[in-house]
């Protein structure tokens, strides 16, 4: 089973600086149809302008991981690390037993991310934060995994729960397969062109809440870029 969650469904606000659309429940907009889907529980699509950003602020026991869309996000936190993450890398918070952290756009343009949170298998641990590239001529045409709590994704960011990010970008016809397993849950989302999975199309930024499929198959129908999440 595929939903299909057009964007124009989704909640959010537009705080001026910060315009952000809500794939789930978060913040001032509630749905309780809408609350988590597994162990996702957050996927914000957010535009943030230039020259601003999200104060420091504290967390525990969640996975956040940004996916940067377009521009560049800048973080700090009080483990001491800084770091600058830019369209089409991926970085990684492990909140773990409480870490404050501050995220700004330092750039002269707007940056849009994907900001997704994941409850954590195991708690209790120390804070953690990693960031990396992965260029998307190395996604061209496949899947790979960007941020993993599985054993053998070497390659990919860890997070501490039962969950995997991968990323694709596709040209126009071509096809990609993910073996996500019919008894996992996916969530899929376009941050640019449209798709179609399994048979079902989506616009860009349009979700896919999926159940009960053994294996997805997206093609593009024009040039996309696509990040889904394997949940538990």
């Amino acid at each position: 089973m595929i939903e299909r969650r057009p964007f124009d469904s989704l909640g959010g606000a537009n705080h001026g600086w910060l315009n952000a659309r809500h794939h789930f429940s978060f913040a001032g907009y509630y749905d309780p149809a809408r609350m988590s889907w597994g162990n996702l529980r957050v996927w914000n699509d957010d535009e943030i302008a230039a020259g601003s950003g999200f104060p420091p602020h504290p967390h525990s026991d969640m996975e956040i991981i940004t996916y940067v869309r377009e521009g560049a996000i800048t973080h700090e936190d009080s483990l001491g690390n800084k770091g600058r993450t830019e369209a089409g890398d991926v970085q990684v918070m492990s909140a773990g037993t409480g870490i404050r952290h501050a995220e700004y756009n330092a750039e002269p343009v707007l940056t849009r991310i994907f900001q997704i949170w994941i409850e954590p298998t195991r708690r209790g641990e120390k804070p953690a934060w990693g960031a990396r590239p992965f260029p998307k001529s190395d996604r061209a045409g496949q899947f790979v995994v960007l941020a993993s709590g599985f054993e053998g994704d070497s390659d990919a960011l860890p997070i501490r729960t039962d969950a995997r990010i991968v990323g694709a970008t596709l040209k126009a016809g071509e096809s990609a397969t993910y073996p996500l397993g019919a008894t996992r849950r996916g969530y899929l989302v376009p941050a640019s062109g449209e798709v179609e999975v399994n048979g079902v199309h989506l616009n860009a930024r349009d979700g896919a809440a999926i159940i009960g499929e053994d294996t997805l198959t997206v093609t593009a129908v024009n040039d996309a870029e696509i990040v889904l999440v394997d949940a538990a």
